[in-house]
């Protein structure tokens, strides 16, 4: 039996100038959902997500929330302002009877002190706040557009442990495939304005999106075929029958009609990268390179690799490891303080970073393609309109003007690309690509790149991406050493039986690898409890207490032999709520025993 909706968007409707944006779209959002919001950039996700939040107002259709019920919204680009500290941030969001301890914790867990100056805050550091100000009251209802953007490998993994459980009801916006199939078990697809709803997990869910767009294409040719025959009829035997066929003619003109105003599926981006010459067989050596910047350590020590013509280079590691600067070594923009760096001949590189600052906010669409000089592109030794090569991006001819400040997140990311493309190479250089691109986009880049007979080198956070595309990764052991692994992101989680750490974690497994301690890094954790395990440990013998008091409620209410005779649904319901009490008992009891084990071992 399904549970009655804590949210409910109906028939919701809107117009942004000429577009129909949305156009009867629906979510209903139930205790436990997890729901998956997917769909091509600019199809309204965003905005959609914002109605049910109460942000913006649909020009039609309503919005039900259950009475008394929570919702917390973190949008795309959080807003800081007006708070001295991150800490007060997150505590504005808490409401009566929320536990500040538990905001405490999780700025702890996302890297942040609380003390930090919103003013002085990077990109990821706000998502972060914002992540723990959401979180921390624990609401009925979880809105996340974007939760991953500008978050390192380890803050991602941290997010999917800590949403994992939490007993929110959750819709995500997410282009990472990897974060999707872990956490979601519901899909809704907002496609040319309306939704549809798979009851299964992201994995099923191309399968589905295709299977329906092939049906519609099946049924556009059905339609065309009647038009056909129709007109057929109308040529050569309206004339006889005129009077007792008025009917059919009124039909034919409603076919057409249809026919004309039938909504197709969005165009596909086609993508075309301008090769230029081969370069020479080697691309990059690095031999015994150190760079260390002032007094600080290396951030990057004694390091050596060699990349060759056609690799697919990963870069990762947590944010502050140094992949930037590496970056800079491998392509020469950057010089060593010790070691050796030699370039390959005849390299043509092209580079796309992750901020997009090479794109002038004044300048147009059209100017940013062509370098202000006329209205013509060279691709691929071919000569090409600028509007024909825009629509190749899903531009629209009335955007040629449009100034780039105007430009959404994912259309910006597209015109970055569709500059790069543009440029002859034979070695591209991504930092961060895939950031803001929908889930169709992501595709045709990783199937360019793997046609793409030159170099790549990727900076990436992106896991499915990096699996898809590299043929080896360069990841940051900590301590300024890097270690180059063959194959994707899983691959060099199986070699190091471990994923990407966070900059202090894997700085200590580095430090204890040099002495030969592998143990270094447990002994180091051990030395001193963590703040959420302090608290953890002083309030889990209350929540045990309760758990208690609950179970033997239940328990009473469920000996009552007239209570499945009367309400069979509500022993069931009964019975599946003391399941669930009894597993959360025994979940606290066994967090209590570790903690206070290791509370007497670092004590004893």
């Amino acid at each position: 039996m399904a549970l009655p909706p804590l949210l409910h968007l109906r028939d919701i409707r809107l117009r942004l100038g000429s577009t129909q944006l949305l156009d009867g779209a629906e979510i209903a959002v139930s205790a436990g959902d997890r729901l998956a919001l997917v769909g091509r950039n600019g199809s309204g996700k965003s905005t959609l997500l914002k109605i049910a939040a109460g942000i913006i107002e649909a020009d039609a259709g309503s919005v039900f929330i259950q009475p008394g019920a929570t919702i917390r919204y973190l949008p795309q680009e959080p807003d800081l302002a007006g708070f001295a500290t991150t800490g007060a941030y997150v505590a504005a969001g808490l409401g009566p009877g929320d536990d500040p301890h538990r905001a405490r914790v999780l700025l702890e867990g996302l890297g942040l002190t609380g003390e930090e100056s919103p003013e002085n805050l990077s990109g990821g550091e706000s998502r972060r706040a914002a992540l723990a100000r959401v979180l921390a009251p624990e609401p009925d209802i979880l809105l996340l557009d974007e939760p991953t953007n500008h978050l390192d490998l380890p803050a991602i993994e941290w997010l999917e442990q800590e949403l994992g459980p939490l007993r929110s009801a959750l819709v995500l916006i997410s282009h990472d495939r990897r974060f999707l199939e872990r956490l979601s078990k519901s899909m809704v697809w907002l496609d040319r304005g309306t939704t549809r709803r798979l009851d299964q997990g992201f994995a099923h869910f191309e399968a589905w999106r295709d299977q329906v767009l092939e049906e519609e294409e099946m049924q556009a040719h059905k339609l065309a075929r009647k038009i056909v025959r129709e007109e057929h009829w109308l040529r050569y035997g309206v004339t006889a029958r005129r009077k007792r066929n008025v009917k059919r003619l009124s039909g034919l003109q409603d076919l057409r009609k249809r026919h004309r105003e039938r909504i197709t599926a969005p165009g596909t981006v086609r993508m075309a990268a301008s090769e230029g010459d081969a370069s020479g067989t080697l691309v990059a050596a690095l031999e015994g390179v150190t760079k260390a910047f002032g007094d600080a350590p290396p951030v990057v020590r004694d390091f050596s690799t060699r990349i060759m013509r056609g690799d697919r280079v990963g870069i990762v590691g947590p944010n502050g490891a140094g992949k930037t600067t590496l970056l800079n070594l491998l392509t020469g923009a950057l010089k060593p303080d010790e070691g050796r760096v030699r370039l390959g001949a005849s390299l043509e590189m092209v580079t796309m970073d992750q901020t997009r600052d090479s794109l002038d906010p004044a300048t147009s669409l059209q100017s940013a393609l062509t370098g202000g000089s006329g209205d013509q592109v060279r691709i691929g030794g071919e000569v090409k309109h600028v509007i024909g090569y825009m629509k190749d991006f899903l531009f629209l001819p009335e955007q040629a003007r449009t100034p780039v400040s105007a430009l959404s997140g994912g259309e910006r990311g597209r015109l970055m690309l569709a500059r790069c493309l543009a440029t002859p190479s034979n070695l591209l250089v991504l930092d961060e690509p895939t950031n803001d691109l929908d889930l169709e986009t992501l595709d045709l880049l990783q199937e360019l790149l793997a046609e793409y007979s030159g170099t790549v080198i990727v900076v990436s956070h992106d896991r499915d991406f990096l699996d898809r595309v590299a043929t080896n990764v360069i990841v940051s052991e900590g301590n300024g050493a890097w270690q180059d692994y063959a194959g994707g992101y899983s691959d060099m989680v199986a070699q190091r039986g471990r994923g990407v750490q966070a900059k202090a974690r894997a700085a200590a497994a580095a430090a204890a690898a040099e002495r030969g301690t592998v143990e270094a890094p447990r002994a180091a954790a051990k030395a001193k409890m963590s703040f959420k395990d302090k608290h953890a440990l002083e309030s889990l013998p209350a929540r045990i207490a309760l758990l208690e008091k609950e179970i033997g409620l239940l328990q009473k209410a469920l000996a009552d032999p007239a209570l499945y005779t009367n309400d069979p649904p509500g022993f069931a319901a009964r019975s599946n709520l003391l399941a669930k009490k009894q597993a959360e008992r025994e979940a606290a009891e066994e967090d209590w025993l570790r903690l206070e084990m290791l509370r007497e071992e670092i004590e004893g």
